[in-house]
Protein backbone atom coordinates (compact mmCIF):
# COMPACT_ATOMS: atom_id res chain seq x y z
CA UNK A 1 0.00 0.00 0.00
CA UNK A 2 0.98 3.43 -0.66
CA UNK A 3 1.99 6.00 2.17
CA UNK A 4 -0.40 9.01 0.19
CA UNK A 5 -3.48 5.71 -0.03
CA UNK A 6 -6.23 7.34 2.93
CA UNK A 7 -7.81 4.49 4.66
CA UNK A 8 -9.73 4.84 7.67
CA UNK A 9 -8.89 1.85 9.44
CA UNK A 10 -5.49 2.18 9.29
CA UNK A 11 -2.51 4.91 9.96
CA UNK A 12 0.22 4.72 7.43
CA UNK A 13 4.58 4.78 8.63
CA UNK A 14 7.16 6.20 7.55
CA UNK A 15 10.83 6.11 9.26
CA UNK A 16 12.77 8.54 8.24
CA UNK A 17 16.63 9.08 8.23
CA UNK A 18 17.45 5.44 7.60
CA UNK A 19 21.18 4.91 6.92
CA UNK A 20 22.39 1.30 7.31
CA UNK A 21 21.15 -1.67 5.86
CA UNK A 22 19.93 -3.31 9.13
CA UNK A 23 17.63 0.20 9.08
CA UNK A 24 16.02 -1.16 5.96
CA UNK A 25 15.96 -4.18 7.08
CA UNK A 26 13.95 -4.17 10.37
CA UNK A 27 11.72 -1.72 8.54
CA UNK A 28 10.82 -4.84 6.37
CA UNK A 29 10.40 -6.75 9.22
CA UNK A 30 8.03 -4.51 10.62
CA UNK A 31 6.21 -4.02 7.54
CA UNK A 32 5.95 0.16 7.74
CA UNK A 33 4.87 1.80 4.04
CA UNK A 34 7.59 4.03 3.61
CA UNK A 35 11.38 4.97 4.37
CA UNK A 36 12.61 8.42 4.33
CA UNK A 37 16.13 8.98 2.63
CA UNK A 38 18.06 12.62 3.87
CA UNK A 39 19.69 14.15 1.13
CA UNK A 40 20.08 17.55 3.05
CA UNK A 41 23.86 18.17 3.70
CA UNK A 42 23.65 19.61 7.14
CA UNK A 43 21.63 16.67 8.79
CA UNK A 44 23.22 13.96 10.44
CA UNK A 45 21.10 11.56 8.72
CA UNK A 46 22.51 12.58 5.31
CA UNK A 47 23.03 9.99 2.82
CA UNK A 48 25.64 9.78 -0.13
CA UNK A 49 24.80 8.49 -2.91
CA UNK A 50 26.03 5.07 -2.69
CA UNK A 51 24.35 4.45 0.09
CA UNK A 52 21.34 5.57 -1.07
CA UNK A 53 21.62 3.27 -4.39
CA UNK A 54 21.97 0.73 -1.84
CA UNK A 55 18.58 1.32 0.85
CA UNK A 56 16.59 2.50 -2.13
CA UNK A 57 17.07 -1.45 -3.79
CA UNK A 58 17.84 -3.57 -0.71
CA UNK A 59 13.90 -3.96 -0.20
CA UNK A 60 12.96 -5.09 -3.76
CA UNK A 61 10.02 -2.42 -3.82
CA UNK A 62 8.32 -3.79 -0.16
CA UNK A 63 8.78 -0.23 0.76
CA UNK A 64 7.90 3.08 -0.60
CA UNK A 65 10.91 5.28 -0.87
CA UNK A 66 10.70 8.76 -0.27
CA UNK A 67 13.59 11.54 -0.88
CA UNK A 68 13.83 14.48 1.24
CA UNK A 69 15.51 17.22 0.34
CA UNK A 70 15.47 20.79 1.21
CA UNK A 71 15.82 23.96 -1.93
CA UNK A 72 17.94 21.16 -3.83
CA UNK A 73 19.66 22.15 -6.66
CA UNK A 74 19.43 21.10 -10.48
CA UNK A 75 22.63 19.17 -10.15
CA UNK A 76 21.57 17.57 -7.05
CA UNK A 77 18.04 16.33 -8.27
CA UNK A 78 19.81 14.96 -10.93
CA UNK A 79 22.31 13.04 -9.20
CA UNK A 80 19.41 11.32 -6.50
CA UNK A 81 17.04 10.33 -9.67
CA UNK A 82 20.52 8.98 -11.25
CA UNK A 83 21.15 6.22 -8.43
CA UNK A 84 18.42 6.02 -6.18
CA UNK A 85 14.89 4.56 -6.99
CA UNK A 86 12.34 7.09 -5.53
CA UNK A 87 8.94 6.67 -5.02
CA UNK A 88 7.44 9.92 -3.68
CA UNK A 89 9.42 13.37 -3.11
CA UNK A 90 9.43 15.48 0.43
CA UNK A 91 10.11 19.15 0.50
CA UNK A 92 11.22 20.51 3.64
CA UNK A 93 12.29 23.77 2.44
CA UNK A 94 10.83 27.02 0.63
CA UNK A 95 9.99 25.23 -2.73
CA UNK A 96 7.26 26.88 -4.64
CA UNK A 97 4.52 24.62 -5.97
CA UNK A 98 5.91 24.69 -9.28
CA UNK A 99 8.80 24.08 -8.37
CA UNK A 100 7.72 20.74 -6.26
CA UNK A 101 6.16 19.41 -8.93
CA UNK A 102 9.44 20.30 -11.58
CA UNK A 103 11.14 18.34 -9.45
CA UNK A 104 8.89 15.14 -8.96
CA UNK A 105 7.96 15.04 -12.68
CA UNK A 106 5.47 12.23 -13.10
CA UNK A 107 6.15 10.73 -9.04
CA UNK A 108 4.11 11.99 -6.35
CA UNK A 109 5.05 14.56 -4.42
CA UNK A 110 4.15 16.00 -0.30
CA UNK A 111 5.00 18.88 1.12
CA UNK A 112 6.06 19.89 4.69
CA UNK A 113 4.92 22.41 7.01
CA UNK A 114 6.71 23.51 9.65
CA UNK A 115 3.95 24.83 12.45
CA UNK A 116 4.41 27.50 14.78
CA UNK A 117 2.08 30.02 16.17
CA UNK A 118 2.90 32.42 13.08
CA UNK A 119 1.90 29.16 10.49
CA UNK A 120 -0.57 30.39 8.18
CA UNK A 121 -2.21 26.90 7.16
CA UNK A 122 -4.70 27.79 4.69
CA UNK A 123 -2.40 29.70 2.83
CA UNK A 124 -0.18 26.74 2.88
CA UNK A 125 -2.76 23.95 1.96
CA UNK A 126 -4.12 26.53 -0.65
CA UNK A 127 -0.78 26.49 -2.31
CA UNK A 128 0.30 23.21 -2.08
CA UNK A 129 -3.11 21.89 -3.32
CA UNK A 130 -1.75 19.38 -5.45
CA UNK A 131 0.32 18.35 -3.11
CA UNK A 132 -0.69 13.97 -2.94
CA UNK A 133 0.06 14.95 1.00
CA UNK A 134 1.26 17.49 3.60
CA UNK A 135 3.50 17.13 6.62
CA UNK A 136 2.98 18.69 9.89
CA UNK A 137 6.15 19.43 11.28
CA UNK A 138 7.35 21.30 14.22
CA UNK A 139 9.64 24.57 13.43
CA UNK A 140 13.21 23.42 14.22
CA UNK A 141 16.59 24.46 13.64
CA UNK A 142 17.91 21.68 10.90
CA UNK A 143 14.32 20.90 9.16
CA UNK A 144 13.26 17.55 10.88
CA UNK A 145 14.59 15.03 12.89
CA UNK A 146 14.80 17.68 16.00
CA UNK A 147 12.64 15.86 18.37
CA UNK A 148 9.90 18.43 19.21
CA UNK A 149 6.30 18.47 18.97
CA UNK A 150 4.06 21.25 18.19
CA UNK A 151 1.28 22.36 20.00
CA UNK A 152 -1.62 20.19 17.84
CA UNK A 153 -3.94 23.07 19.01
CA UNK A 154 -3.07 25.22 16.53
CA UNK A 155 -4.70 23.23 13.97
CA UNK A 156 -7.94 24.28 13.72
CA UNK A 157 -10.54 21.00 14.45
CA UNK A 158 -12.28 21.96 11.34
CA UNK A 159 -9.38 22.21 9.25
CA UNK A 160 -8.30 18.81 10.58
CA UNK A 161 -11.87 17.41 9.96
CA UNK A 162 -11.58 18.40 5.77
CA UNK A 163 -7.80 17.49 5.23
CA UNK A 164 -7.05 14.52 7.83
CA UNK A 165 -6.77 12.53 4.72
CA UNK A 166 -4.15 14.41 3.46
CA UNK A 167 -2.01 14.36 6.54
CA UNK A 168 1.35 12.64 7.48
CA UNK A 169 1.86 14.09 10.97
CA UNK A 170 5.21 14.16 12.23
CA UNK A 171 6.95 16.50 15.11
CA UNK A 172 8.47 14.75 17.95
CA UNK A 173 6.69 11.37 18.06
CA UNK A 174 7.39 8.37 19.52
CA UNK A 175 6.23 5.51 21.01
CA UNK A 176 4.78 7.45 24.28
CA UNK A 177 2.85 10.16 22.22
CA UNK A 178 1.87 8.24 18.65
CA UNK A 179 -1.34 6.72 20.14
CA UNK A 180 -2.40 10.56 21.88
CA UNK A 181 -1.42 12.30 18.11
CA UNK A 182 -3.63 9.34 15.92
CA UNK A 183 -6.04 9.95 18.17
CA UNK A 184 -6.13 14.13 17.65
CA UNK A 185 -5.78 13.84 14.48
CA UNK A 186 -6.81 10.14 12.28
CA UNK A 187 -4.38 11.62 10.25
CA UNK A 188 -3.22 9.76 6.54
CA UNK A 189 -0.17 8.47 8.75
CA UNK A 190 2.67 9.16 11.05
CA UNK A 191 6.29 10.23 10.05
CA UNK A 192 9.42 9.36 12.62
CA UNK A 193 13.39 9.91 12.76
CA UNK A 194 14.64 11.22 16.47
CA UNK A 195 12.06 9.34 18.09
CA UNK A 196 13.35 5.93 17.00
CA UNK A 197 16.95 6.80 17.41
CA UNK A 198 19.48 6.28 20.60
CA UNK A 199 21.40 8.77 19.12
CA UNK A 200 21.44 11.51 16.06
CA UNK A 201 20.75 9.68 13.02
CA UNK A 202 21.49 6.04 14.77
CA UNK A 203 18.20 4.20 15.18
CA UNK A 204 17.41 2.00 17.45
CA UNK A 205 15.75 -1.48 16.65
CA UNK A 206 14.21 -1.49 19.73
CA UNK A 207 12.32 1.78 19.52
CA UNK A 208 11.44 0.91 15.98
CA UNK A 209 9.49 -1.91 16.61
CA UNK A 210 7.73 -0.27 20.18
CA UNK A 211 6.71 2.81 17.64
CA UNK A 212 5.23 0.88 14.71
CA UNK A 213 3.50 -1.69 17.71
CA UNK A 214 1.71 1.53 18.85
CA UNK A 215 0.70 2.36 15.69
CA UNK A 216 -0.74 -0.77 14.88
CA UNK A 217 -2.04 -1.15 18.25
CA UNK A 218 -4.25 1.79 17.58
CA UNK A 219 -4.78 0.61 13.82
CA UNK A 220 -6.65 -2.49 15.37
CA UNK A 221 -8.65 -0.47 17.73
CA UNK A 222 -10.51 0.63 15.05
CA UNK A 223 -11.39 -2.03 13.19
Amino acid sequence: MSLVEYDPRVTRIKICGLSTPADVQMAMELQIDAIGLVFYPPSPRLLNMTQAFELSRLHHGQLQNVALVVDADDDLVKSIKEHCLIDIWQFHGNESAERCAQIAGNQLWIKAARIDENFQLDKFSLQYRDASAWILDALVDGYGGGGKTFNWDLIPRTWIKENAHRVVLSGGLNAHNVAEAISHFRPLGVDVSSGVEISKGKKDPELMRKFVMQVKQMNRSSD
